[in-house]
């Protein structure tokens, strides 16, 4: 139990990194990216053929990665978000489940449906901690995603910059009177947002096999913990994304590994039902 446990809190913090830079996203600039699960992708792929054909290992890679993903989510703001700004919400967010789709059929005619992953890694092998074995993959990736999760909440919290964060998404309009150019936040943002899911498919690939649908994968448990943990908060996307990733472990471990989603789905659906606005609301 003390395995499954662990290795729920470790799956949860993957889940939180992507969850909060889709919170970031949403939270600052009013958009639901529904394209961020097939950015995580990108960052997978990305990485996976910087070790196959470079023989970069993911670890090195996963900063070049992030910066790449970087680039991606501001073209996507300013080829697409930026100009549809006064069109209504709907287009907006079928825009991005439009770019979602190319990119993943993108992935099909490129790399095709098959299924890939990467030989031994510098992160191959286990660690055990009282007589429980873990894979190091996992613990690397769960560590640097805690890590980043922190560097996140120190730059959104406890800075200049986050303030003007904050003043944007609060009151856009009230913010522009203070000189703060909301579009160049949101241009920020996005490339803030798209960094953090790319660093994690980057370093995904030391575990996780590739393939074009990855994305849904963990796209979706990412939406569901933005949602639970509140719109736009991002302590509720932290703390939600965590929750998920030990419900996830202990169900497979209590019950059956087949129920693991139903169990996390109808728990989302009894937050939302006495607790519309998530958690821990917005910020």
């Amino acid at each position: 139990m003390f395995e499954a446990l662990a290795t729920g809190l470790l799956n949860g913090l993957i889940y939180a990194l992507i969850a909060v830079g889709l919170a970031l996203i949403w939270g600052i600039t009013d958009v639901i990216n529904f394209a961020h699960g097939e950015f995580l992708m990108l960052g997978m792929y990305a990485a996976y053929w910087l070790f196959t054909l470079g023989h970069l290992d993911p670890t090195l890679s996963a900063p070049l990665v992030a910066c790449a993903l970087g680039f991606v989510g501001f073209l996507s703001y300013a080829l697409i978000i930026r100009p549809l700004q006064r069109a209504p919400a709907m287009i907006v967010i079928l825009a991005t489940f439009g770019l979602g789709l190319v990119l993943r059929q993108l992935a099909f005619i490129f790399f095709s449906p098959d299924y890939r992953n990467l030989p031994d890694t510098w992160l191959s092998g286990s660690v055990s901690a009282a007589g429980v074995s873990f894979g190091l993959p996992q613990v690397a990736t769960g560590v640097v995603s805690l890590v980043v999760i922190v560097l996140l909440f120190v730059l959104v919290y406890r800075t200049r910059w986050g303030q003007a964060l904050q003043a944007v998404a609060e009151d856009r309009q009230a913010a522009s009177f203070m000189g703060i150019a909301a579009d160049r936040i949101n241009a920020q943002v996005w490339i803030l947002g798209s960094a953090a899911v790319g660093l994690a498919g980057a370093l995904l690939t030391t575990f996780f096999y590739v393939f074009p649908s990855v994305g849904s994968v963990f796209g979706l448990m990412a939406f569901v913990a933005v949602a639970m943990g509140g719109f736009g908060s991002l302590p509720g996307a932290f703390i939600s994304g965590v929750l998920i990733g030990v419900i996830e472990a202990m169900t497979g471990y209590w019950l059956e590994p087949a129920y693991k989603t139903v169990s996390i789905f109808l728990i989302f659906l009894l937050v939302l039902w006495y607790r519309p606005r998530g958690l821990f609301g917005r910020w």
